[in-house]
């Protein structure tokens, strides 16, 4: 076989298996929409409530606290569960140039630009940052080449602060890129305390009905190990997405400048 001929079955190969692989996200796509999203949107994803099976395998906090830390890292103390009425108003907030979280995790940590454009948003999670509600918790969903999710004391995707964040949701058009952070939700009026980290183009078919939180600035690395954690198939799910080893939130601390 001539160099040409070999060199154009190699080419004709890997367009083979791109599109195999391209047809592959289709179809996982199209079966989260069909399983888990409300009518043709894929949201159900992000709101899932918890899952349990015969092998013992549950997203319950307390399942997370019984598994290894992931990273090496240690075990923080343990999470209190506090609920409010309102996030109180953050008045350093209004008519400053910027604001930034760092969230301290067990594989490292993970800087946010918060995105002051919304504000309703960004006040609620300077809020809870501030009175310790993330301290302890973990990211309860690690789905490579989508997102990662956090801030649910339960670790079910059923806890909240107590309280709705109003809907702050994106413009049309928007898209859910690689290092965009927003707020999960069960549909319209449902937004609290859980937030997803997109990691992946996988989250492209996501419609811009997520209040945005910001982008991140810092801590690629610390995304990639916590991407990498294993994970396990959800029962009764399409999605493996359980973590077998536990990411933790240490704590969540909030800079602000320009107030």
């Amino acid at each position: 076989m001539s160099d040409r001929r070999s060199r154009q079955k190699e080419q004709r190969a890997a367009k083979k298996a791109a599109e195999k692989k391209q047809e592959a996200r289709r179809e996982l796509r199209k079966r989260l929409t069909t399983a888990l999203g409300f009518g043709a949107v894929v949201v159900g994803i992000l709101v899932i409530t918890g899952f349990f099976s015969s092998d013992g395998l549950s997203s319950t906090y307390e399942n997370y606290r019984s598994q290894p830390t992931s990273c090496d890292g240690e075990q923080p103390q343990e999470a209190e569960v506090l609920e409010f009425e309102t996030p109180e108003v953050q008045a350093d907030l209004e008519g400053a140039d910027s604001a930034r979280a760092i969230i301290e995790t067990s594989c490292g940590p993970i800087e946010i630009d918060l995105d002051l454009s919304y504000p309703a948003t960004v006040n609620s999670f300077v809020f809870l940052a501030r009175e310790g509600y993330f301290d302890g918790q973990v990211f309860h969903r690690i789905l490579a080449d989508f997102y990662v999710q956090g801030g649910d004391p339960k670790a079910d995707g059923t806890g909240g602060p107590g309280y709705q964040v109003p809907d702050e949701f994106p413009p049309a058009g928007f898209a859910y890129d690689e290092g965009v952070v927003a707020m999960a939700n069960r549909g319209k009026g449902t937004t609290g305390s859980q937030f997803f980290i997109v990691v992946g183009d996988s989250a492209g078919s996501l419609l811009p009905q997520f209040n945005i939180l910001g982008v991140i600035t810092s801590g690629q690395d610390t995304l990639d190990l916590i991407e990498a954690v294993d994970t396990a198939r959800r029962p009764g799910s399409v999605e493996e997405s359980l973590p077998l080893e536990t990411v933790y939130i240490n704590r969540v601390t909030i800079e602000i400048t320009g107030s």
